[in-house]
This record gives structure tokens, C-alpha cells and sequence, in this order.
């Protein structure tokens, strides 16, 4: 497959998975934003496009089109819980430790720590509840739907009702990775930086671009499916 510039950012991600790395460079947003086309996505960055396909091409030559988009309901909800959820569950911790003796130890002569200390509460914040509905409240249902044969009832009517939650918290935890990445001035140490002041500012960036491939997967895979399954569903159960 050819990169089209009329390609959502979304559709090329899927197509060609490393392509989320070298979208993360360019910064553009291929999870909440991932209905735009490369092209306009492009344009309003002020890129040029025909310099962009190239980069991308060559990076993305070999690639293969991800295992994710061949998934159905149930089996997506379980790879997002054993690869995005677990890795959250287990780096937010380390992040809280990392961020807390930085500001510690450089943060008389870094006073931007500060505001990166609050940044990073606010997303660990947003994220630990979030990742708790989905596993306790919408991924089972998910569960529940992908195994009936005829349209379940659920407590909150249809899970466009949750879907539309997730969503808007996807929207407020990337407007918060946003600021974290302007704060940290792209995540780039100060050049007294200590190591670990670098191992803070490195795990950091991970874990964006991993979260940026977690809301992408559900808000541009699994959620559209979800909608279109619960539809069919409905329509042979009247």
C-alpha cells in the first residue's frame, strides 16, 4: 500500500504501525485527531506533504499492516489490557517516584519542575480512574456483547452512553500530555540534568507515545466497532 495523502491518519496507522512513531516526530495526532487526512494534518502544521510521504515511505517501507485491526470486540479489549493497561498499571508508579526526586533535588534550580509535577498528578489522575471503568464497566459488557447472539441489555442502555465518557476523557488526557510535552520543552532534559533527571524526562515520552497508540486503538478500532456490532445486533433482534 502507497501512502495517500487522503488517507486518515488513523487508516495509515493501522496499515503501517511504525508510522505512529514518526507521527509522534512530526507531531501529529493520530489518535484523538486520527479522522484527519495526512494531507490536511500536514497543512495545518504547515509541513510539506510531499517531503512528509517521503520520510514516511522510507520508514515504513517493510511494514506490515497491524495484528489490532483484525481482532474482533473481545479479543481487542484483552490486547488493550495486556499490553496498555498492565504497562500504565506498572510505569505510574515508577513515573510518581522519578518526578518526585527530581523536583526534589533540581527543582530550586529548575522551577519549571514544578508545573511538570502538576501536569503529570493531573494525567496520573485522569488515568488511573479511567483504566478502572474500562476494565470493571465497559470492556466486560464489550465482552458480553461480542459473545451474545442476541442483543444484551445493558444498565446503560447502549455503550454509545460510555463510549462517549471514554471519549471525552481521551480528549482531556491528551490536551494534559500536550502541556507536559510543552513544559518539558519536547521532553528534553536541562543540560545539568542528572540521570535521573533524563530517566524521568525518557519515561515520560514513552509513556505518551504509548498512550497516544492505547486512545488510537480504542477510539479509532474498538469503539466504531463496538457501535457498528451493537447496531447489527439490534437491527436482527427487532
Amino acid at each position: 500500500m502507497k501512502i495517500d495523502v487522503d488517507m486518515t491518519l488513523s487508516e495509515l496507522v493501522d496499515a503501517r504501525p511504525p508510522l505512529a512513531r514518526e507521527f509522534e516526530h512530526l507531531g501529529l495526532d493520530y489518535c484523538c485527531g486520527g479522522g484527519r487526512t495526512l494531507g490536511d494534518a500536514c497543512r495545518s502544521r504547515g509541513l510539506d506533504i510531499h517531503s512528509v510521504v517521503a520520510a514516511l515511505e522510507a520508514a515504513s517501507v517493510d511494514a506490515v499492516p497491524a495484528d489490532w485491526v483484525s481482532m474482533d470486540a473481545a479479543e481487542l479489549v484483552d490486547h488493550l489490557c495486556d499490553v496498555h493497561h498492565v504497562y500504565l498499571w506498572d510505569e505510574m508508579p515508577r513515573i510518581d517516584a522519578l518526578v518526585a526526586k527530581i523536583l526534589d533535588v533540581h527543582g530550586g534550580r529548575h522551577p519549571e519542575l514544578a508545573d511538570i509535577a502538576e501536569c503529570w498528578t493531573a494525567i496520573h489522575a485522569d488515568l488511573e480512574p479511567h483504566l478502572l471503568k474500562e476494565e470493571r464497566v465497559l470492556f466486560p459488557m464489550v465482552r458480553e456483547l461480542a459473545g451474545a447472539t442476541s442483543a444484551p441489555s445493558f444498565h446503560c442502555g447502549t455503550l454509545r452512553n460510555p463510549i462517549g465518557v471514554m471519549l471525552r476523557e481521551h480528549d482531556s488526557v491528551g490536551d494534559l500530555l500536550a502541556r507536559l510535552r510543552r513544559l518539558t520543552d519536547g521532553y528534553r532534559p536541562p543540560a545539568d540534568g542528572c540521570a535521573t533527571y533524563r530517566a524521568c524526562f525518557s519515561a515520560l515520552e514513552h509513556l505518551e507515545a504509548d498512550t497516544h497508540l492505547h486512545i488510537h486503538k480504542e477510539n479509532n478500532v474498538l469503539f466504531p466497532l463496538v457501535v457498528r456490532l451493537e447496531a447489527e445486533m439490534a437491527s436482527t433482534s427487532r
